[in-house]
This record gives structure tokens, sequence and C-alpha cells, in this order.
């Protein structure tokens, strides 16, 4: 019965009790939505510190800084000066035949007001990304006898052998001129204006 009388109750009481009207202190906001910079878009920066594959282990931080205005759709949604950062995420050690390489994950761009965004990119190479990691310097150079036909006579060309030397460290200056690509799109819902 008390079970009753409880669960009566609990369906009685909210058309018994006298609610207020609340007044309507809706704020008026500026017509404003957030921007989507796509996957895939890149961003040109400059690197402020060396980043060597000799001196530098993975983790190790680094921070880039925008060269140019980024516009989408008429709204600076990247001004120049907005720092980014982030971090070798992989090293390859130089071994024979091969220069060592480096891969950069670019983790937040900070705007020159202080305002942090968390990104997804990598510093951009046409090689997955990754700097450095070529072939290293030949060992040594054959000799080969060509024959030219126009000229009618033979001479001695020098092509690289298949030995190798050792490879060398990557190195990326400090003011050197690289690019950032995004790789998941970025929800901007903070722009600077002049």
């Amino acid at each position: 019965m008390k079970k009753f009388l409880l669960i009566l109750a609990l369906i009685i009481m909210p058309y018994c009790a006298h609610t207020a009207e609340l007044p309507n202190v809706q704020i008026n906001l500026r017509d404003y939505h957030g921007i989507i910079i796509p996957e895939g878009t890149f961003v040109p920066v400059m690197n402020t510190q060396e980043i060597s594959t000799q001196s530098c282990d993975e983790g190790y931080k680094v921070k880039f800084i925008c060269t140019n205005d980024l516009f989408l759709h008429d709204t600076n949604i990247i001004p120049k000066d907005t720092e980014f950062y982030g971090y070798i995420e992989k090293i390859n050690s130089p071994i024979i035949g091969t220069n060592a390489s480096m891969k950069i994950k670019i983790t937040k761009m900070v705007y020159t007001d202080g305002y942090e965004v968390p990104v997804r990119g990598y510093l951009y190479t046409s090689n997955d990304n990754l700097f450095g990691g070529g072939i290293s310097e030949p060992a040594k150079y054959v000799r080969i006898a060509q024959r030219q036909q126009k000229v009618k006579k033979t001479t001695l060309q020098a092509r690289p052998s298949y030995e190798r030397k050792m490879g060398t460290h990557t190195t990326i200056a400090p003011g050197s001129n690289e690019l950032i690509i995004l790789t998941s799109p970025v929800w901007i819902t903070h722009t600077l204006t002049n």
C-alpha cells in the first residue's frame, strides 16, 4: 500500500505544483558559425630551431611559425605569426647505403593572442612526410668504356658502383621554409580581427 501511495503522489505532484514563468533572458549572440579547415590543407611555416637526427631524440619538441595569412571564405583562419608546436615522432639512424631520416608530428597551433587549437598534422615531404632517408653517396666509381656513334671514338665514363658509403645525418636548418599538412579536419571557432 505504501508503494502505491508513493507512486500516486509522484504522478499527481507535477500537476499540483505551481510553476512560475521564468523570464526569457537569452543573450543575442553574433551570427558566427565555426569554420572547418579541411584535411589535406597545407600551411606555410618557418622553422625556429635546428632539428637534426644527430642531436635530437624521438619526442624532441619543435616549434614553427606561420609565414602567411591563411584565408578560407574571406576569413583569416590562420593569421601570420601563428605558432605551431609538435615533436619528432620517429628517427631512423644512418646506416650503410641510407641517410638518417625523421618524421615530425604537429599537435597544436597557438594564435598570437594565446588561444590554442589542437591540430593533427605532419611536416610535409613527398616521401610520406619523412625527412631524409635517401641513398648515401657511392663508395667508388667504376670506369666503363663507351663507344660514341657520331664521333666514332671510345671514351671512358665513370659510373657509381653498387657499394655505398655510410649514410649522413639529416638536418632541418633554422629559418628554413617548410609546409605542414593537416591529416584531419580542424574545427576553428576563434579568429582574430584587426
